[in-house]
């Protein structure tokens, strides 16, 4: 039976959000093609109506949720004017982020995984952290452009790290300690 173009493209979205939340969850490689089409509720046979192959999917939900990240750290930015960077730590450093791996920020979820690849995903997420130091650039502290790209790189790689060890470690007070202290550094405010 044939379905309509409108139903194809509903199915495609429940593929790519089902993926989307699965692969943050496990990573690529821990979730298999049934797994992705079951959690969207389709039959494993029309997976590849879709997509050539769980590469490409992968690809595809990537592309989506590096945009997503930057479109919303965007946002975050502009919802707060006066303290845009603190905006960005409160949004980025916090419980949510770590303890919801498959809605939460798909650096902090994939980059272990994406790092030990090639290819066009280790592109795209080399693509997406290059533009996030971009917006980062415009909100850390610096009198240059060269001290603002340093202090926007050790930023981003200070807040991903700190959700990435909080996530490691079992101790909890240890996971609030890498989040606080963190936090605690990169804030401006804080400093001061």
């Amino acid at each position: 039976m044939r379905v309509s173009r409108e139903k194809f493209a509903e199915n495609r979205q429940k593929i790519l959000l089902a993926a989307s939340v699965l692969f943050r969850e496990n990573g690529f490689d821990g979730v298999g093609v049934a797994d992705i089409m079951k959690a969207a509720g389709l039959t494993h046979g029309g997976f590849y109506g879709h997509f050539e192959s769980k590469d490409d999917l992968a690809l595809e939900v990537s592309r989506a949720l590096i945009e997503r990240v930057e479109e919303r750290w965007r946002e975050l930015i502009a919802d707060a004017p006066d303290r845009p960077l603190q905006a960005l730590l409160d949004h980025y450093i916090h419980w949510r982020t770590v303890d919801d791996p498959g809605r939460s920020c798909v650096f902090a979820s994939l980059i272990q995984e994406v790092s030990r690849s090639e290819g066009a995903v280790r592109a795209t997420f080399s693509e997406g952290l290059s533009r996030l130091v971009d917006v980062l650039v415009d909100v850390v502290p610096g009198e240059t452009e060269a001290v603002r790209r340093a202090n926007a790189t050790t930023t981003l790689s200070s807040m991903m790290g700190a959700v990435i060890l909080a996530r490691a470690v079992e101790d909890r007070a240890l996971a609030e300690q890498f989040l606080v202290t963190m936090r605690r550094k990169l804030d401006p405010e804080q400093q001061a």
